[in-house]
């Protein structure tokens, strides 16, 4: 839970007030000291002796928020007359809706958009396939897949409770490229059906953003599905946290003038994430990555906890062979990468580091370690937070990667289109301005979604995806 009050925890609370002097300022006080934040202040309306205020306030979380309205009932002179939540309120009858792109005003139009006129644009794409990506939405347009089998740091909660983060992804595409995207919620949890699924649906999208899929099966339907289809399919909970981290490590590389290829790595998590972090930084030049689950380091030749793919990591990593905890694969690393849970690394585990330690704590919604332990520590710190500097955040690439791969009618994604987002959006941050506390370029930024479109379209003609 965030340690200082979020606007992701924010009410709104009604209140009927006394209308006498000062009673304002003690609500105030009362939100102060509770640790609110108090936000907007509106007057709803004024009646004989009181007035009807709308006093918004942010929180730590739920029980912060339940901490701050006793606070106010408190207050004699005050009643509470509603407590509203803005971010379920935000979600009220979903967060995304289609708008058409031209008017439906009299006959004439109807004539041109639907029957009779429609038939000879049906007939001309029916003799070329290709002419879909100019006469319909399929050269703009994205499917969300996902079975909510890994939603965030929820796990598995199904695919009616991923729809909001899936609606959310949705408005990203659209506010940051332009992409229109579409929620697919699939019903099913096993591969072959998710497979058949997305193929089946496949001609009416440019590209396939598969999201929030658990591993190791998100693996094998990525794999099976890029062999089958002629249009992207990327798996972002996958490339685009790993097109990130290697963003964020070139940078560092940078800063301390380095060579990314000389530090020794330790990665914490052998899911979805992990794996694409690990193979993009090997695939990269980084020789000594290690990489860490549940049963400690892997390595060729580990029986205990593994499975194909870390079968195929073990091979790819760990060049010393080191066994045991990820405490003592610590011992002398340059660099950590968290993409597992919380908890998992202490201070002294930091203190056992090189001489300029590197921490990126990216679980969500709760570090590998708490972020205030590890600053007075690690030379840079990372983590997927927006409540500290350099934020690894995804949505940094895929919004730039699919519009780069859309715009040249790509018909897959390689290493080649990873690398280039991933350089990209390390260089959209200038020599003058790299910092420990400035590795990567603000999520806001539009100028980076250009910058790595570019350099994926020029990636994907060079690479032979056009």
């Amino acid at each position: 839970m965030p340690h200082v009050p979020s606007p992701g925890y924010s009410i709104t609370i009604l209140c009927e007030i006394e209308n006498a002097i000062g009673m304002f300022a003690r609500i105030a006080t009362a939100i102060g000291v509770a640790g609110g934040d108090l936000g907007s202040v509106d007057i709803v309306r004024v009646e004989k002796g009181r007035l009807i205020r709308a006093i918004t306030v942010n929180a730590r979380d739920e029980e912060h928020e339940r901490q701050i309205v006793k606070a106010i009932k408190a207050i004699k002179g005050v009643k509470v007359l509603r407590v509203m939540d803005r971010t379920f309120s935000a979600h009220e009858g979903g967060k995304i809706e289609i708008h058409n792109r031209i008017p439906v005003r009299d006959r004439n139009d109807l004539s041109k958009v639907y029957t009779p006129g429609v038939a000879r644009v049906c007939m001309d794409i029916h003799e070329n396939k290709a002419h879909a990506y100019r006469y319909t939405m399929k050269g703009n347009s994205v499917a969300i897949v996902t079975d909510g089998t890994a939603v965030l740091g929820l796990g598995d909660i199904g695919p009616e409770a991923a729809m909001p983060v899936m609606e959310g992804k949705a408005m990203l595409f659209k506010e940051f490229a332009g992409i229109d995207a579409f929620p697919i919620l699939l019903a099913t949890k096993d591969p072959a059906e998710i497979v058949n699924t997305v193929k089946n649906i496949a001609p009416a999208f440019g590209g396939i953003n598969l999201e929030d899929i658990s591993a190791p099966r998100c693996f094998a339907v990525e794999k099976s599905l890029r062999a089958l289809l002629d249009i992207p399919v990327f798996h972002d909970d996958q490339h685009g946290t790993a097109v990130v981290v290697f963003a964020a490590l070139t940078n560092v590389a940078r800063l301390f003038k380095k060579d990314p290829g000389k530090f020794r790595v330790v990665l914490a998590g052998a899911g979805a994430a992990g794996m694409a972090t690990a193979m993009m930084l090997a695939g990269a030049g980084i020789k000594d990555i290690t990489v860490c689950d549940r049963a400690g380091t892997i390595y060729r030749g580990r029986r205990r906890n593994m499975n194909p793919y870390k079968k195929v990591l073990a091979e790819k990593t760990n060049p010393r062979m080191l066994r045991g905890s990820i405490a003592d694969a610590l011992r002398g690393a340059d660099v950590f990468i968290g993409l597992s849970a919380p908890g998992l690394v202490t201070p002294d585990d930091i203190r056992r580091m090189s001489a300029n330690p590197v921490v990126f704590a990216l679980a969500n919604p709760e570090p590998e370690i708490a972020p205030e332990d590890a600053l007075p520590l690690a030379r840079v710190l990372a983590t997927g937070r927006s409540d500290y500097p350099n934020q690894i955040n995804n949505m940094l690439s895929f919004p730039g990667i699919f519009r780069g791969l859309l715009d040249v009618r790509a018909r897959g994604v390689n290493e080649a289109v990873k690398l280039a987002a991933s350089r990209a959006i390390a260089h959209s941050v200038k020599d003058d301005e790299l910092h420990e506390d400035y590795i990567l370029p603000s999520i806001f930024d539009r100028k980076v979604v250009s910058s790595v479109a570019h350099a994926v379209s020029q990636a994907a003609r060079e690479t032979g995806l056009v």
